[in-house]
């Protein structure tokens, strides 16, 4: 879905269309959580992966009748197995898509991690809480998706992707140093950095998004691949050492862990600068705003232009017809013209019309 988005909409709305996309992927996350609490405090835990079986088949009879027919990308075909080792090669050779992944790794781990974690924190002393309430504590990362589009529109859109992913890793570790350090004796602690994990994901995503989608235009699909292979071992990750740093330290341990694996991400942001070719370095300068839309505005300006220079042209052209057709006019005595200026016999002779005196002419001969 999300290479389809980044095929259809234009270079300079695409963070936008994203934002869209990737909002309703974390809030389809978010509310799975709130679903699974009610459901498990009213029925069988079973009972959900019924209702997951179902809504599968939903979204797959809605795909067919609602999903747009477009073209392929590669209408000349592409054998299978080479398409999945040109997955490896893009990777190999395209630095921005490394970084990307790896952020993307490090970002999606404290996601899980917190997530899974919250609820034996919640569970316990001093909160003691059901899972209902535990699982409504997803609609507090259900506000922050609403800050994506109009974020998008107005800063990723308009600035280099990597500023709004360095701006999302901040926001993130803002969040969970909050939240681990303060979740022990408050739940404002977790409210916010369940807020700030969902924007800062939220954020990143995008941004990382948009600039691996314009590595490859005729293989988006396998540049997501390989970054949406990143974040699901990223949540794989964060799930697995989450747990068990919680188990063996409690909640504080388990939220250090969130902080080291941001920070990690910060060093991969700043490992490489906006606009550096190679895979280390700063080279082309801090500059954050894109270069690209000055490039579009020039190109519709100079569009502009050729399309006056056509109608001028074409003025001219026609003009020029019109004083040749009147100087043929005048070259042939002065006969009276019809239609667009050409003497009477060419109009008769052009229209199929039949001269009386020939005809008269040709019957004596007879």
């Amino acid at each position: 879905m999300l290479p389809l988005v980044g095929d259809l909409a234009p270079p300079h709305r695409r963070a936008t269309a994203l934002s869209i996309v990737v909002s309703g992927l974390l809030l389809g996350m978010l509310i799975a959580r709130v679903l699974s609490g009610v459901v498990t405090q009213f029925t069988s835990w079973r009972d959900i992966y019924w209702l997951s079986f179902g809504l599968q088949y939903l979204i797959l009879i809605l795909l067919w009748f609602f999903m747009p027919d477009y073209p392929s990308t590669n209408p000349g075909g592409l054998n299978y197995f080479k398409m999945l080792w040109s997955i490896v090669t893009i990777t190999i050779h395209e630095p921005i898509l490394v970084q990307a992944c790896l952020v993307g790794f490090f970002t999606s781990s404290t996601f899980t991690s917190y997530w899974t974690t919250l609820t034996f924190l919640l569970s316990s002393p001093p909160y003691n809480y059901s899972n209902l309430v535990i699982g409504l504590f997803a609609l507090i990362g259900i506000g922050s998706m609403c800050f994506g589009p109009p974020y998008s529109r107005f800063i990723i859109d308009k600035f280099v992707p990597l500023f709004s992913v360095i701006l999302g890793e901040l926001i993130c570790i803002f969040g969970i140093s909050i939240g681990t350090y303060t979740g022990t004796f408050t739940v404002a602690g977790p409210v916010i950095q369940a807020f700030a994990i969902d924007l800062g994901l939220q954020t990143s995503q995008i941004a990382n998004r948009s600039a691996i989608y314009s590595i490859a235009p005729k293989a988006r699909n396998r540049v997501n691949t390989a970054y949406m292979v990143s974040v699901f071992c990223g949540q794989l990750m964060g799930t697995a050492v989450g747990n068990d740093l919680y188990a063996k330290g409690g909640w504080v341990q388990s939220g250090s862990a969130s902080v080291g694996f941001i920070g990690a991400a910060l060093v991969v942001c700043f490992s490489r600068g906006p606009w550096e070719k190679r895979w280390v370095g700063w080279n082309g300068g801090w500059g954050i705003r894109r270069r690209d839309l000055g490039n579009r505005k020039e190109n519709m300006d100079k569009g502009s232009a050729d399309v006056e220079k056509a109608d001028v042209a074409e003025k001219s052209r026609v003009s020029e017809e019109e004083s040749a057709k009147e100087k043929m006019v005048d070259e042939m005595g002065g006969e009276p013209s019809h239609g667009d200026g050409m003497p009477e016999d060419i109009v008769k002779e052009e229209k199929g019309v039949e001269d009386p005196n020939l005809r008269a002419d040709e019957e004596q001969k007879l």
